[in-house]
């Protein structure tokens, strides 16, 4: 204990360390309670290690050094940019679809000044926020009309509030999913306020099914794509145009969660599930909702499209202010949605998103060989094979689109090192581990990414 209460007094105190020229010069950059909060937290952290029996150096030149790594990372920001490297296309972790270079000059012009964002400017009044995406989303989705709001989940929330609350919504028990991030239909459902009527089974949802529900409390029928997973074999589901014939002729709503919301044909891509928001609309579904950020290809907001009466009735809603888009998203939602009424390939050159999964492979392979060739005089086994990438973001689940990868196989170290010491790198590189060696898939790598690519695993710190 003497020796512990000894080294507690030898730690040099918070105004003596705030006295010396080096905290003098961060003290004329930073409020001084950011200054001291830091240092405070140096100090305690010295203190417990001695608590704890260690003997870390407590020189004053060492507690500054710390201090001023602190300091600098909280100076810094913490979300930046990294380099996609898994072949993930819509990686939900590492912020799901990226912006093209039109839709970031649109909201870099919006956001620098003032806009037209709730501004009438022909009438000189107060105007509305959707208007500036509803006659873009009329024109792709030929749905009457349209409001936009933060994400995909409060879509599904607030559309359920507005029309089902305290009412009956019917649903297949083969469609009472879990998406990633803990979005459970059920759980949406218990919170809107509606009440869940589950139908069939897992595997087999029959229109007798639905017709045998419907009570006089029904206030809509639900579909949920089932986005990240897949039922095969012994199954069968309702067709829309069966399924919207039944709704309206009972005078309740059909509501379809699409969960990705395609825009554009995948068939060139071998997908024939999946259906655009337009093929949806045009078997009479009355309210569709789906996501900004996925196959879309824009940013994270949620997307209600349908008759006008719903979605009129769900605009109204108290709820809908809430939940409502910021000008940012709105401008970038806006200009991804001008992208789609150019030719396919205009489309697909100009959509990110769109332009990975279309990418031709011999394109790829000569990029992951472009990153292969520059990685000489390294202790890494180094290879480009064949393999696989995923769409990803919860989107065409079992989807295998052939791509090139760089492998490598570090020799002075694990894998697993390697990953981590990547993720250190500016820009940090995030690629995935299969059989003992990091893969670099070319796909996601953009060709402006191929040197930073290289320079990480070139970097002496890398080998070190």
């Amino acid at each position: 204990m003497t020796d512990v209460n000894s080294a507690m007094r030898l730690i040099p105190s918070v105004d003596s360390l705030l006295k010396m020229p080096q905290v003098q010069g961060w003290l004329q950059v930073y409020q001084r309670r950011v200054v001291v909060r830091v240092i405070t937290d140096v100090l305690d952290a010295r203190r417990g290690d001695i608590l704890q029996g260690g003997m870390p150096d407590i020189s004053a030149g060492c507690i500054l050094s710390d201090a001023a790594g602190r300091l600098n990372a909280l100076a810094s920001c913490q979300l930046r940019p990294v380099i996609n490297a898994t072949g993930i296309v819509i990686h939900t972790n590492l912020g799901r679809a990226p912006l093209g270079d039109n839709v970031l000059n649109n909201v870099i012009a919006v956001s620098e000044g003032y806009s037209n964002l709730e501004y009438d400017l022909e009438a000189g009044t107060r105007g509305k926020r959707y208007v500036h995406v509803h006659q873009h989303l009329k024109e792709l989705t030929d749905a009457e009309d349209s409001m936009v709001v933060n994400n995909n989940a409060a879509a599904v929330f607030l559309s359920l509030r507005a029309l089902a609350k305290g009412k009956e919504v019917i649903v297949s028990r083969g469609e009472l999913v879990e998406i990633g991030g803990s979005f459970r239909v059920p759980e949406i459902m218990a919170q809107s306020g509606c009440i869940l009527r589950e139908i069939g089974t897992t595997n087999k949802t029959h229109l007798a099914d639905y017709e045998g529900a419907l009570t006089q409390d029904t206030a809509l029928i639900l579909k949920v794509h089932k986005s990240n997973f897949k039922v095969s074999g012994f199954t069968h589901e309702v067709e829309f145009d069966a399924l919207s014939a039944l709704a309206h002729r009972r005078g309740v709503g059909l509501m379809y969660d699409l969960g990705s919301g395609c825009l554009a044909d995948l068939k060139s891509l071998g997908v024939y599930t999946e259906p655009t928001v337009a093929e949806i609309i045009k078997r009479n579904v009355d309210i569709v909702t789906f996501s900004g950020d996925k196959l879309l290809g824009g940013p994270q907001c949620g997307i209600i499209v349908g008759s006008a009466s719903y979605v009129e009735r769900i605009r109204r809603h108290p709820l809908s202010r809430a939940v409502r888009i910021d000008k940012l998203t709105l401008a970038a939602l806006e200009a991804t949605l001008v992208q789609y009424l150019g030719t396919p390939e205009a489309i697909t050159q100009n959509i990110p998103v769109l332009r990975m999964l279309f990418q031709d492979v011999g394109q790829i392979r000569h990029r992951a060989e472009m990153i292969a060739s520059g990685l000489t005089d390294i202790a890494f086994e180094v290879e480009v094979a064949s393999e696989v990438s995923r769409v990803g973001g919860g989107a065409l689940p079992g989807l295998e689109l052939p791509t090139c990868v760089v492998t490598i196989r570090p020799l002075s170290m694990t894998v697993q090192q390697l990953q981590r010491r990547l993720h250190k790198a500016t820009p940090p590189v995030v690629g995935r581990i299969k059989d003992n060696h990091l893969l670099l898939d070319a796909r996601t790598i953009k060709d402006s990414e191929v040197n930073d690519v290289i320079n990480a695993l070139m970097a002496p710190n890398i080998h070190g």
